[in-house]
């Protein structure tokens, strides 16, 4: 089951007793700093947590499942997303 925002905004209000107005914009503003720095320069790097990147992918030949008609997909930019090996050694239950 996924993390909402909402569980995000809770969970601060709780753990760093802040209000829900505050502890809302904290999360909004995180969210928004993340975005911008992938729009801007396609990296952000969260020390002990991960790298998101934007990657280009290429066109592509596609099929549409409904009709089985052949079509090219666009060319597009994706969002990765690489955990750093202390996330990937904490969700493995190992300790460093």
């Amino acid at each position: 089951m996924a993390l909402t925002k909402i569980e995000m905004i809770t969970k601060l209000c709780e753990e760093m007793k802040l209000d829900k107005k505050k502890a809302t914009e904290s999360v909004e503003k995180l969210i928004d700093i993340i975005k911008s720095g992938l729009a801007s320069d396609g990296e952000v790097l969260i020390s002990g947590f991960g790298k998101f990147s934007v990657n280009q992918k290429k066109a592509r030949k596609g099929r549409n499942p409904a009709t089985s008609d052949d079509l090219m997909l666009p060319a597009r930019k994706v969002v990765v997303f690489k955990c750093s090996g202390k996330l990937r050694d904490s969700i493995n239950g190992r300790k460093k």
